[in-house]
């Protein structure tokens, strides 16, 4: 408990501080604003002369009105702890799931569309990571391509691929679907060919002596020494499936998802609902990785090895 939760609570409890401060310099504009507006006594009182200070000199020379209205505009630069918290719970708990108001509904449409192409990316990773160490051209061949692949940055290629697929007729879940095994298919290859090479020379030494096949070698060896590797980059592909995911929908013209939601929010100014879809798309992705976490614990301690 110790060791665990209260380390991750303290800094929770540091970030909040450090994000509740930041409101007062990124709001202190509009905050100063709403001030003068007010009739209350600001400094300088001139618009114009207002206009070229940065927030924190705004704060520091208005730290009552910077502070008073930091915390209560509609439209914030940034906003506050309890404005995020208070859209996430209206967002989810007072409107029904299947309405274009819920963040439930969103992260329906954005789940979907990750799981499917985590599974095409994790599928994908794990058959070339079998290739590439039984194979040794394999190795020469497509582990530097799909190095490169990761270079290409993902909000340049999506659209691409999206308009491409749009062209022959593939629409709907499948070309986010795609983006999303884009980016999670490379941690898999990568932590599963390190997995497959974990057993080592004593081990398959010991199997050759048996008489083992390479078929018998990869089931009985290295398949289960590759388990702890499996998982870690299971973690992170979902993660990036995620991610891939949330970036196709934003040129795809989606009309539900995250990120459909963090555009309309973008194109409306509203930071609220903005920072309200990161979160939910952060505990989304928590949860998901929790999940193969809890999957792996189990499935280790089954096997007899420590998580």
């Amino acid at each position: 408990m110790r060791q665990t939760t209260l380390p991750v609570l303290g800094v929770l409890a540091a970030l909040l501080l450090i994000w509740t401060l930041a409101c007062i310099p990124m709001n202190a504009a509009q905050s100063v604003l709403d001030a003068s507006r007010a009739g209350e006594t600001v400094s300088p009182e001139a618009a114009s002369e207002r206009r070229g200070m940065s927030g924190l000199a705004l704060a520091l020379r208005n730290p009552g009105p910077a502070t008073a209205h930091a915390y209560s505009q509609d439209r914030p630069r940034l906003p506050a702890p309890h404005q995020v918290a208070g859209a996430l719970w209206q967002s989810t708990a007072t409107v029904s799931p299947t309405s274009a108001q819920s963040l439930i509904h969103h992260g329906w449409v954005t789940l979907s569309a990750t799981l499917l192409g985590f599974a095409i990316g994790a599928g994908l990773g794990i058959a070339l990571a079998v290739g590439i160490v039984h194979f040794r051209v394999m190795e020469m061949s497509v582990m530097p391509w799909a190095i490169v692949s990761q270079t290409v940055p993902i909000i340049a290629i999506a659209p691409m691929i999206v308009v491409v697929l749009y062209a022959i007729g593939i629409e709907g879940i499948l070309p986010k679907a795609v983006i999303a095994a884009y980016l999670s298919f490379f941690p898999v290859v990568v932590g599963m060919s390190k997995g497959f090479r974990s057993p080592d020379a004593m081990q398959l030494d010991l199997l050759r002596t048996y008489g083992a096949s390479r078929p018998q070698t990869f089931w009985k060896l290295r398949l289960p020494a590759s388990a702890p590797y499996l998982f870690a980059s299971l973690k992170i592909a979902v993660a990036a499936a995620l991610i891939g995911t949330i970036v196709a929908e934003l040129p795809s013209g989606a009309q539900a998802g995250f990120g459909a939601r963090l555009l309309a929010g973008s194109y409306y100014g509203q930071t609220v609902q903005i920072w309200a879809a990161l979160f939910a798309a952060a505990i989304l992705a928590a949860g998901l990785v929790g999940l193969i976490g809890g999957l792996e614990r189990r499935a280790l301690a089954r096997m007899g090895m420590r998580p």
